[in-house]
């Protein structure tokens, strides 16, 4: 296992910058992922951990090796493309046996470690096959065998799953996992998927823009969001402008609409965020933070009565959007004991003080 090290690395690319001042370590054996929308500079960042662009400014170490300026073929990275980039005029065992056979790996050797990559990925059986003759599931994990084959140091995997339909991307997604954690390979994962990257990741980089806006844990990355992007990117949230109204001792009261306030603890706040009566703030409460008021609770504190505009069910929850006056709120409910809205009927909610999270006065 080896970690990975970027200084201060940046990307240009003539007038426009493709990634700026990148400093990340990736520790040994880390599942690390590079979150974020399309054009946001995940893959030029993954690129140049590859060799494949080098850097305009910075350093690339892989351990204390400096690798900023040395060519693909000499940082013994495992590479798995979004189209997977097969040679279809091979077969699996000659495509998985390619990175070998450029490295001039003696026969038997070469014939031996093919077949245990082809078994690490359930191949086993499939070498005479072309590539033509295979699902995408199945293109996917010889893509993923040739790059495991070579037994790199680093594997990269830029948006392996974007190709594969939904039931199987959840079971590659639990393959490729389960290789990662068998063979404690530090691995770079790229995706615009949140739901992937927080299901995978020890650790993830939200970017945008070709900035990092925030590197953590999914659970820091969901619950703790530095700003309005991270928390609108990962996941679902209400995000509303308003004022703080009221400070009292550790909690804030904000005005979002005529009539409409809030509560919440001040401890539960992004890093930048500052409070003070007058001052403006976002606020983010997640869904499946806010519940059905019961019959007690109807005038209490941070209670929402709403009208159903949009009800969803999805068998496992219900997921709503409620008009309050002219502010729309979704929730979610999980299905079990809950009696499913229709448009138009009312729906009372109630959002718990340590569910409002301070965001900030960003617009």
């Amino acid at each position: 296992m080896i970690d990975v090290m970027l200084d201060h690395v940046s990307k240009q690319f003539g007038n426009v910058k493709g990634v700026a001042d990148v400093h990340i370590h990736i520790q040994p054996g880390e599942f690390f992922t590079f979150l974020g929308p399309s054009g946001c500079g995940k893959t030029t960042t993954l690129r140049m951990i590859a060799g494949f662009y080098f850097p305009s400014d910075g350093r690339i170490l892989f351990g204390n090796q400096d690798v900023t300026n040395l060519p693909p073929n000499k940082r013994n990275a495992g590479m798995v493309f979004q189209n997977y980039a097969l040679f279809p005029h091979m077969t699996v065992f000659e495509n998985i046996a390619f990175g070998l056979q450029v490295r001039k790996v003696p026969k038997r050797e070469l014939v031996e470690r093919v077949e245990r990559a082809q078994k690490q990925v359930h191949l086993e059986g499939f070498g005479s096959r072309r590539i033509d003759q295979l699902s995408g599931g199945q293109q996917q994990r010889v893509a993923l065998a040739r790059a495991l084959v070579i037994e790199p140091k680093i594997l990269l995997l830029d948006e392996p799953l974007s190709n594969l339909d939904a039931k199987l991307r959840e079971e590659t997604r639990l393959e490729i996992k389960r290789l990662q954690q068998e063979l404690g390979i530090t691995t770079i994962y790229v995706t615009h998927d949140q739901a992937e990257a927080m299901s995978m990741s020890d650790r993830i980089m939200v970017m945008q823009g070709g900035v990092v806006q925030q590197i953590g844990v999914p659970e820091e990355i969901y619950n703790r969001p530095v700003n309005r992007f991270v928390a609108s990117f990962i996941g679902e949230s209400n995000l509303w402008e308003g004022t703080v109204e009221r400070i009292d001792g550790k909690e804030a009261t904000v005005s979002i609409a005529p009539g409409l306030r809030l509560t919440g603890i001040i401890g539960n706040a992004a890093p930048a965020c500052r409070l003070e009566v007058g001052g403006s703030v976002v606020l983010s409460v997640r869904p499946e933070a806010i519940r059905e008021a019961m019959t007690e609770e109807k005038d209490g504190p941070n209670i929402m009565k709403g009208t159903v505009s949009i009800s969803e069910y999805t068998g496992i929850s219900v997921n709503y959007v409620a008009s309050v006056g002219y502010t729309p709120v979704r929730a979610m409910f999980v299905h079990q004991g809950h009696r499913l809205r229709q448009r138009g009927e009312e729906l009372v909610l109630h959002i718990p003080k340590e569910s409002v999270y301070f965001l900030g006065g960003e617009r």
